[in-house]
């Protein structure tokens, strides 16, 4: 029982900057997934998750990364990279990365989720992962430079309380819309065009990477530090937050369409 109880205790005690996007943002995302799967996609998920949703298992691989046998899952969560890099060069830097991250724990679990001759729960873990990773690598700071841990390190004022950049755009500027997780994916989520959808999901991971790192870079160069962030700051990113998170829910639906379909 203690061995249970103090992974528990860390997770409740643990800073928001280690939940991407916090509960809501990830349940969001697992939400738009879910009004965007085909149907043979949605009955493969039903028996692999039995009475779970994609909803509801978003944040299953923050929670369990405190237990020991997970400990190897924490790099899983991010990809981190100089700073200053081109289009080419970026992808080349997380397609040669020789350390876990993001990306490539990305790679093996949607390989493993289309094996149908795995394990039944195994595949469910990898699913478990996929929908949580996706979310992930839409958070801008997840992209971020690995000298300050990926804003982590840029300490600021929001709202008169103490936070820093990678926690402000996890749950900061989330918690400030005071919406549920619902109520993000309804709104966010309003009838996109079928060619929108369409080609957010014609395109690859890594893209979805450049993407988060390119809004990361300017993120750096406008964020003061030892300071306050004050109130033009969500409505100037406001878009930029909700843009992620509806792409990241499409994406996934797409990637699980096609593995799972």
């Amino acid at each position: 029982m203690r061995k249970r109880l103090l992974p528990l205790l860390l997770c409740l005690l643990s800073p928001l900057s280690l939940w991407a996007w916090g509960v809501d943002g990830h349940r969001a995302v697992g939400k738009i997934a879910e009004n965007h799967l085909s149907r043979s996609a949605r009955r493969a998920v039903k028996e692999l998750l039995g009475t779970e949703t994609l909803t509801l298992v978003s944040t299953w691989p923050d929670e369990i990364r405190y237990y020991p046998e997970f400990k190897d899952t924490a790099p899983w969560h991010y990809v981190n990279t100089p700073s200053g890099l081109a289009h080419d060069a970026y992808i080349q830097a997380v397609k040669t990365q020789t350390t876990a991250n993001a990306y490539s724990a990305l790679e093996t679990n949607l390989r493993i989720l289309g094996d149908e001759s795995k394990p039944a729960a195994e595949r469910a873990s990898a699913l478990k992962f996929v929908v949580h990773l996706v979310g992930d690598i839409h958070q801008p700071m997840h992209t971020g430079h690995a000298e300050d841990k990926g804003g982590n390190d840029i300490k600021l004022k929001y709202r008169g309380k103490d936070t820093n950049l990678h926690s402000l755009w996890d749950s900061g500027l989330i918690d400030y819309q005071g919406l549920t997780y619902t109520e993000m994916a309804q709104q966010y989520d309003r009838k996109l065009p079928n060619r929108q959808v369409h080609a957010l999901q014609k395109s690859a991971p890594e893209q979805w990477l450049w993407e988060s790192y390119s809004a990361s870079e300017k993120l750096y160069q406008e964020t003061p530090t030892d300071t306050d962030v004050d109130y033009k700051y969500y409505p100037a990113h406001a878009d930029l937050m909700k843009q992620r998170i509806v792409e990241a829910g499409v994406r996934l639906a797409g990637l699980l369409n096609g593995v799972l379909g």
